[in-house]
């Protein structure tokens, strides 16, 4: 077997696997060549557990590239147990203060500077267009394009602050698409004249901030042809040659089934190398030694019988270890930023009128797959603050269920995302009807009035912004009088 062609196509692959500590099959694999790995939530009890694994891989072999999706807000992977302690994109474009953004990238990148990781797989530069995009939502900076750049580039430069290098994704922007990309192909139904007047927008803001990586979706343009942009040499080329991007381009997870489920991970592996990609992101569930194994020789054959350049394979593998050098532990991560921020993105409009303790009805909805299990609802904080709060926490309820657990207190149902979710939507509809005093909290894109008393949008779930939204609740309790609002 080539040695220097199976070191070059380790070189280009970034999977995740299982445990908090380094396996020793991975631990060979970064000694001959792979070239990093992605961490997510399973990896990780805290921070000094991470630098601990980290510190592994290093060992190993000193420059591995070591990735992490950490957005802040809803998709979290440092807080996964608990909740992210800074809000997400979406809050901090309600806020817009591009300094506030920085400020709060810069600490996310100070704690994954002091955690030994290298490549922070954020922002979303894409744009919140559709209220039925199943995946995107709040972890966009919002609708409006100038807007959402200028977020970009300033979390960019935050992170990229720090040493720590930062990934715009998904390129060339999910959020006009109505389908999940981790389940099936999505079609965004755009020319490409107005992707690049709205969806390209953050993208060029990204790179004329210096961002050194841009991962990939996978989506289809029908204008560019039927691949999905991960495999496209049109798509790559839009990035590389019109909006000039030279840094390092990474896949979305090529076991999501947009590209597992049509072209299947080894195809789609050489495929999107051909395209212009660089980094190959595999196992978000997790992988074993066997995949790495069977995509590594999967590229070797494809250089042998001519499909893969080696050059090219060469050039990606090159570019995936530009990304690999260790940050030097950094200052700058304040906790209390992230409080402060989600305080800032909360709106009440309508009339606060809590002369009692209220009946909290967490409404659950099954969290997206970029999401995971992250702890979520408003209930539990409120307790902390208001001990005579009672709290239902269900997937489902009805009207009357709600008004016989109320017993005449106000009630506050929490939902994430109501527009999309029918049960969600009629059950805050049907207990307004009722007449009873209701405050519908919202924790996702804020959809269409309801119909309550009082409307709470926290723009997103983190911890951070359901404590801030406990807060202003339990001061309304305190004050017992009517608080009207209208920010």
């Amino acid at each position: 077997m080539n040695q220097r062609l199976h070191r070059l196509a380790s070189g280009v692959l970034l999977p995740g696997f299982a445990g908090t500590r380094a396996p020793a099959w991975l631990a060979r694999r970064i000694e001959a060549g792979l070239g990093g790995v992605v961490l997510f939530g399973r990896n990780v009890v805290d921070d000094a557990q991470v630098a601990a694994l980290t510190a592994e891989l290093r060992a190993a072999r000193d420059g591995v590239l070591v990735a992490i999706d950490e957005e802040g807000g809803d998709v979290t992977r440092l807080d996964a147990r608990r909740g992210s302690a800074v809000p997400g994109s979406y809050a901090l474009g309600a806020v817009d203060d591009a300094d506030l953004t920085r400020a709060v990238a810069a600490g996310i990148g100070a704690r994954l500077a002091g955690c030994g990781i290298t490549v922070n797989l954020a922002p979303c530069a894409d744009l919140s267009l559709t209220l039925d995009d199943p995946i995107i939502g709040v972890r966009s900076f919002g609708a409006d394009p100038a807007l959402a750049a200028r977020h970009v580039a300033a979390f960019v430069a935050g992170v990229q602050s720090t040493g720590v290098a930062s990934c715009a994704k998904h390129f060339p922007g999910h959020g006009a698409a109505t389908a999940d990309s981790h389940t099936e192909l999505p079609e965004l139904p755009r020319t490409p004249a107005q992707l690049r007047d709205t969806e390209l927008v953050p993208f060029r803001a990204a790179v004329r901030a210096g961002v050194r990586a841009v991962m990939t979706g996978h989506l289809v343009v029908p204008e560019w042809g039927p691949e999905p942009a991960t495999l496209n040499p049109c798509a790559i080329g839009v990035l590389r040659d019109e909006i000039g991007f030279t840094g390092t381009v990474i896949t979305d997870a090529l076991d999501m089934k947009a590209v597992s489920g049509s072209a299947g991970m080894a195809d789609g592996a050489v495929r999107a190398l051909v395209a212009g990609v660089d980094g190959l992101c595999v196992g978000g569930e997790f992988t074993e030694e066997a995949t790495v194994t069977w995509l590594a020789d999967a590229l070797v054959a494809a250089v042998v019988a001519g499909q893969l350049p080696e050059d090219r394979l060469a050039e990606a593998a090159k570019r995936v270890a530009d990304l690999g050098a260790a940050p030097a532990a950094v200052s700058g991560h304040d906790p209390e930023l992230g409080r402060l921020a989600a305080e800032r993105a909360l709106r009440v409009r309508g009339r606060l009128d809590l002369p009692r303790p209220p009946l909290v009805v967490d409404l659950v909805v099954p969290p997206t797959i970029a999401v995971g299990d992250v702890p979520w609802g408003l209930g539990a904080h409120l307790a902390e603050l208001i001990p005579d709060v009672e709290v239902l926490r269900t997937e489902r309820a009805s009207a009357e269920q709600v008004a016989s657990a109320a017993a005449g207190r106000p009630v506050i149902v929490v939902t994430r995302d109501a527009h999309r979710h029918p049960a969600a939507r009629d059950l805050v509809e049907s207990l307004a009807s009722i007449g009873l005093n209701l405050v519908h909290l919202e924790t996702g894109v804020p959809g269409p009035d309801l119909g309550a008393t009082a409307r709470i949008d926290t723009h997103g779930g983190a911890r951070v912004c359901l404590r801030a939204a406990a807060e202003r609740v339990a001061a309304a309790v305190r004050s017992e009088q009517p608080i009207s609002e209208g920010t």
